[in-house]
């Protein structure tokens, strides 16, 4: 199974995100975090501002949008050449058709859930998507430290995308880092968000591949 880090801008220099993302070129996609202030209690960025990185890099661009009202938002970003759409389940009516209005567009359709909504209720439709996210925080801040209690989850999650048959990619954001990665890792993951892990080290690309390779480690166990 193979091991894909994906390092958050959100604890990057924000005034220069083009001059950041090119400081990780082993990552394997750069996860942009869009906020609202409604869905979640912080604010970034939006549309113009994925539309102006997408024009200056050609890193897979992954979209966490923790926005509200995202079935109306999603497909835009995934318009903007955006290579992965991730929206909120629970920010979304009608998330099927969300699903397949972004993969119309081309883009990988990813669906997202907060640590207390359980995975068990969408079985049906993972043969929507194209990934899985899994928050191992609470959305809306960086730096936090991960939820152990989300690790089951992250099993029976795992579990259940074994039986599409599909490569269904199970991403996990939230405290990511060389002490919490392998964790995730024996869970079932094999998709890693880290931002503030990335953004700290001295070396940031020297740490993705760190991450990367604890990650496969972990699995090799």
């Amino acid at each position: 199974m193979a091991m894909r880090i994906t390092p958050s801008v959100l604890n990057a220099d924000l005034s220069n995100l083009s001059g950041e993302i090119a400081r990780i070129p082993s990552a394997d996609g750069v996860h942009l975090d869009v906020m609202d202030n409604h869905f979640v209690p912080n604010m970034t960025f939006g549309l113009p501002v994925v539309e102006s990185i997408r024009q200056r890099t050609e890193a897979f661009l992954d979209i966490h949008l923790m926005i509200a009202n995202a079935d109306r938002w999603a497909p835009a970003y995934a318009e903007a050449g955006a290579e992965s759409i991730t929206f909120h389940v629970e920010a979304s009516d009608a998330p099927i058709r969300t699903a397949r209005e972004i993969r119309a567009q081309g883009a990988r359709a990813s669906m997202a859930l907060k640590p207390a909504t359980p995975i068990e209720p969408y079985a049906d439709m993972l043969g929507e998507l194209d990934m899985v996210l899994l928050m191992t925080v609470e959305p809306g801040f960086g730096g936090q430290k991960v939820l152990d209690l989300v690790l089951p989850k992250i099993r029976r999650t795992r579990e259940l995308v074994k039986t599409t048959g599909q490569d269904i990619w199970l991403q996990v954001d939230g405290g990511v880092s060389l002490e919490t990665i392998e964790r995730c890792a024996e869970a079932g993951a094999d998709t890693f968000v880290a931002g503030s892990a990335v953004y700290s080290a001295g070396d940031p690309d020297q740490m993705v591949r760190d991450l990367r390779e604890r990650a496969v480690e972990a699995c090799r166990h």
